[in-house]
């Protein structure tokens, strides 16, 4: 009842201020909105709306609603879209005094008064290059407010200051989260590039290449397979949790990569493709050793074979 009147006081003023129709409205659980008939509404804009509906309801504007005949001349000078031509009975007229008339089959307050306040939160572009306005009033304020104080004093603990500087910190904590992930990705790349060279230096060096990084991603996997370049190595690369969803890589010679590549996926319980490379995501880490325990006995079967 207070969200609908108050959308009615907003159109209104919003109206009789800038001219900006009200083409449609949507009332929500927690914050509603009115979509207007411009591509623009500035702060200044909002900021006088607001005041001015705020002003009629400390006036104690009173609210009536009359049922005209759909013959009656005076329907004709009442905000409306228009009636249908198969409208039969009375009409229903919602008016606020000396603010708006308008025909409406919704409840509504008996006086602005019981509205408390409104406050017209923020915009954002609607479809057909027109505004909406968020707004909440009533209870739903004062419901609203007291949310954003639990938040703002949540954020007081957590950032250890108070909320002049809520937005500093949080800006100065975003960029030091970027720093830090850069410098992380660059550790990850070198740790890489030291996994691959080990690998390397094996002497005589081994035919399969096993290897799982925990926090690792498909990144990390691919610097160890562009690092060891040898397609004739069959690399075997897992990365994530074992109790989580990971990422297998399989790259090799492509005729070994056909074969292992989707039964070591099926056993890591995920599911994936490719030929020289296989790659996949898979939900069972912790199945590795039954994976590689696979991998090895195809390995000596095809040592046999040749």
């Amino acid at each position: 009842m207070q969200q609908h009147s108050g959308q009615h006081l907003i159109t209104a003023v919003a109206d009789d201020l800038y001219g900006y129709a009200t083409t449609s409205w949507y009332l929500a659980e927690a914050v509603s909105h009115i979509e207007l008939d411009t591509d623009k509404v500035t702060e200044e804009e909002m900021a006088k709306i607001e005041e001015i509906a705020n002003q009629k309801i400390r006036e104690a504007t009173p609210v009536s609603i009359v049922e005209y005949e759909a013959s009656d001349p005076k329907l004709k000078e009442i905000r409306t879209r228009g009636l249908p031509e198969d409208v039969v009975g009375p009409v229903r007229v919602v008016t606020i005094k000396g603010v708006d008339a308008n025909m409406c089959c919704g409840t509504h307050v008996r006086n602005l008064a019981d509205l408390q306040a409104v406050k017209l939160l923020h915009t954002e572009k609607g479809k057909g290059g027109r505004i909406l306005l968020f707004f909440v009033a009533g209870s739903r304020l004062l419901r609203y407010f007291g949310e954003c104080v639990g938040r703002e004093r949540q954020l007081n603990t957590l950032l250890h200051s108070c909320p002049a500087d809520h937005i500093r910190l949080v800006e100065k904590n975003q960029k030091d989260l970027k720093t830090c992930q850069k410098s992380l990705r660059e550790a990850f790349k070198d740790l890489a590039v030291c996994e691959a060279k080990a690998f390397l230096a094996q002497e005589p060096r081994p035919p399969v290449f096993f290897h799982h990084r925990r926090d690792g991603d498909s990144d990390y996997l691919s610097v160890i397979i562009n690092e060891i370049n040898d397609e004739s190595v069959l690399k075997v690369l897992t990365a994530g949790e074992d109790k989580g969803p990971g990422t297998l890589v399989v790259h090799g010679p492509p005729t070994l990569v056909a074969q292992v590549g989707p039964r070591v996926c099926e056993i890591l319980e995920g599911r994936g493709g490719g030929k020289t490379r296989f790659s996949g995501k898979v939900m069972r880490l912790g199945k590795r050793k039954e994976a590689e325990k696979y991998v090895l006995a195809v390995m000596d079967s095809s040592v046999t074979e040749s």
